[in-house]
């Protein structure tokens, strides 16, 4: 707690919820998103006490406030809400309601027929003529009057009267406009980060631009990628990702599916990058210029969609930083520099940067002027490739001075790796992360890793984005599997996250692995892809209608309102998402067999769906079209992966 410099503290304010790490680092919201809050007010003595909370801008003199209602047990719950983006704080201010306690302690005193009521009312006069004096230096003169009046009542009327004033409602509002804090205490500020809506809300599609036509024997430019863009934006994705676009290195390029040796036409991997036409500011010459990549991204605009890059901090031997700054690398005992290795994988056109070297802070500097060059370029979301094989440090330095000039950036966190450090990733800043939704099969794996993400602690500063498949992750639930599999995996992703995304291809059920691996055969990020987007067996209607059922209802915008509901059946799940005032519900329910027909009872948590014990209600599937009156929470339901293998029901109370 902290205090002014006029007086030590008279409240203890603690126990703060929500809290990360005692406040060290900030709570996530996007703009308009309420905040609830509690926190634990008391002090000496037998008093009546009030509080409010209060927030502003980081920096900013102006603060915002509200009151906040006592609970239990001297536990206080209030409320805030960031108008615009950027860094928040808030703080709790609390003091003994000198004027509440003295009417409480008042009218006990004229139930009690006390002698000392005359002197008492005196008392109360004297509150109302200070709360009169506030009033009148803040410039609220009618206030202030209708005050001295009350005050003037006080010394004239018998003490039942004097009750009866003192029961309006009217005078304690304006009592509580100019309440008495000159001894109250302010809690150490909390911090928060208000982002955009699509921070929270988001469909991502992944492709390589240099594959956009889908043919082997000619690489693409980004004056190609038109069509995949307006595909993209049919299936209802608002966000374009690309693997880097920069020039890629020559000297160790990887061949195809990874072997060692590249041959003539062979484009190797783009997070090999750095070459003759430059570095992380330039643009892979055979995919145009850096005038065809700014039209690019302005024409996504005009549709509605946002192009993320991948910053990818990587360099091929080719990078100029080798040449330039060969001690941002590491340095073998024979004077070469070291390839990245991960041990039994190899990457041996690539060199890692050593962010620890003796000119790190330049370093540094260098990297976020690279993210900031981009953001210049109109570039406004970025997926990080492999954040936690660098310092949290760095990523935090680079967010925080990011956000600073563009609090609008958003930034994905590509970290598959131990949990707490994909959790401290999102601690420190990052607007979105992966997560291990893509190997969670079974109803256990899934209902314990979502409520993990989305009902526990880690709701306030980590957001999951489910993607079913990368360029890097083909699981094997989706090797060789029929396109009910990547239906309902789909599903699964889109509706128990608010922001998920899938690469290229999916839609074709692309199913062929390297054996053995969790790799895609013949991998694009080595080559050319060859594809048919609109080859016969294809799920794009199916990804279409999901991502306009997500859209059409805000409450499957909101990521935290995930709530399970019981099956009997140990491949069928059961969740709904609500809005917090019920008028948008949606009741999923989803096969994990893509295989074989299921059928069991769902039981409803009925209050988790506003609805009363008992109750009458319609069930609409916004999937397939059907409709159902449904009564109490258990109801029986049938799936097969031929048909109906989920539904995602708007609930609808009769």
């Amino acid at each position: 707690m902290s205090a002014s410099a006029a007086h030590a503290p008279t409240v203890v304010i603690e126990n703060f919820y929500p809290c990360i790490e005692g406040g060290r680092h900030p709570i996530k919201r996007v703009v308009g998103e309420p905040l609830d809050l509690w926190c634990d007010i008391f002090m000496d003595g037998h008093v009546v006490m009030s509080a409010v909370v209060k927030w502003r801008q980081a920096g900013s003199r102006r603060w915002y406030e509200s009151p906040m209602r006592p609970l239990e047990n001297d536990r206080w719950q209030g409320q805030c809400i960031f108008n615009t983006m950027g860094r928040w704080e808030y703080a709790v201010e609390a003091w003994s309601d000198t004027f509440r306690g003295w009417k409480k302690t008042f009218a006990i005193r004229v139930q009690a027929q006390d002698p000392d009521v005359p002197v008492e009312a005196l008392d109360g006069a004297r509150l109302l003529t200070e709360a009169a004096a506030r009033a009148r230096t803040a410039g609220v003169e009618a206030a202030a009057t209708q005050l001295e009046d009350v005050a003037e009542l006080l010394s004239q009327l018998p003490p039942q009267e004097i009750m009866d004033v003192l029961l309006s409602d009217d005078l304690q509002a304006l009592m509580d406009r100019f309440p008495d804090r000159s001894l109250s205490t302010t809690s150490t500020p909390m911090r928060v980060i208000a982002e955009r809506e699509r921070a929270r809300f988001s469909a991502w599609y992944e492709f390589f631009p240099r594959s956009a036509e889908g043919r082997m024997d000619r690489h693409s430019t980004f004056r190609d990628c038109l069509p995949r863009l307006d595909d993209a934006r049919a299936m209802g994705f608002d966000t374009i990702y690309f693997p880097p676009i920069h020039p890629i290195g020559i000297t160790a390029r990887k061949g195809k599916n990874n072997t060692l040796t590249a041959y003539e036409g062979d484009v190797g991997s783009p997070w090999a990058i750095g070459g003759p036409a430059g570095g992380h500011r330039d643009i892979e010459p055979q995919l145009g210029t850096m005038e065809d990549f700014v039209w690019l991204v302005e024409e996504a605009s005009k549709r509605g969609l946002e192009i993320a890059l991948d910053f990818a901090i990587n360099c091929s031997p080719d990078h100029p930083y080798v040449k330039d700054h060969p001690d941002w690398f590491y340095q073998r005992p024979d004077g070469s520099i070291r390839y990245a290795e991960n041990p039994p994988k190899k990457y041996q056109d690539i060199y890692p940067i050593n962010f620890h070297c003796a000119d790190w802070k330049n370093l540094w500097r260098e990297l976020i002027d690279v993210v900031l060059f981009w953001v210049s370029k109109g570039v406004k979301i970025f997926r990080v490739d492999n954040p936690h094989t660098k310092p949290v440090s760095f990523w935090e330095e680079l967010i925080s001075t990011v956000h600073r000039k563009h609090p609008e950036v958003i930034f994905l966190a590509e970290a598959f790796t131990k949990p707490k450090m994909m959790q401290v990733l999102g601690k420190i800043g990052f607007t979105q992360s992966y997560t291990y939704f893509t190997w969670r099969e079974d109803k256990a794996g899934l209902t314990e890793y979502a409520r993990e993400l989305m009902q526990g602690e880690m709701r306030w500063y980590y957001r999951g984005n489910f993607w079913p498949n990368t360029p890097d992750i083909h699981p094997y639930y989706l090797q060789n599997a029929p396109a009910s599999m990547f239906r309902l995996r789909a599903a699964l992703a889109a509706t128990l996250s608010s922001t998920w995304g899938m690469y290229a291809g999916y839609e074709l059920c692309e199913n062929k692995p390297l054996p053995g691996k969790e790799e895609y055969l013949d991998s694009e990020k080595f080559q050319l892809s060859q594809r048919d987007y609109n080859a016969p067996g294809n799920i794009k209607g199916f990804i279409a209608r999901l991502n306009s059922i997500r859209r059409d209802n805000p409450a499957m915008h909101l990521y935290d309102n995930l709530v399970f509901h019981g099956a009997d059946h140990d491949q069928m799940l059961c969740y709904s998402k609500c809005t917090p005032d019920f008028s948008n519900r949606i009741l999923c329910i989803v096969s994990l067999n893509g295989y074989d027909p299921i059928s069991g009872m769902v039981y409803l948590d009925l209050g988790a769906l506003g609805l009363g014990h008992d109750q009458t209600y319609r069930v609409r599937d916004l999937m397939h079209g059907g409709v159902y009156e449904w009564s109490g929470a258990a109801n029986f339901v049938s799936l097969s992966p031929d048909g109906a293998s989920l539904h995602i029901f708007q609930v609808e109370p009769l």
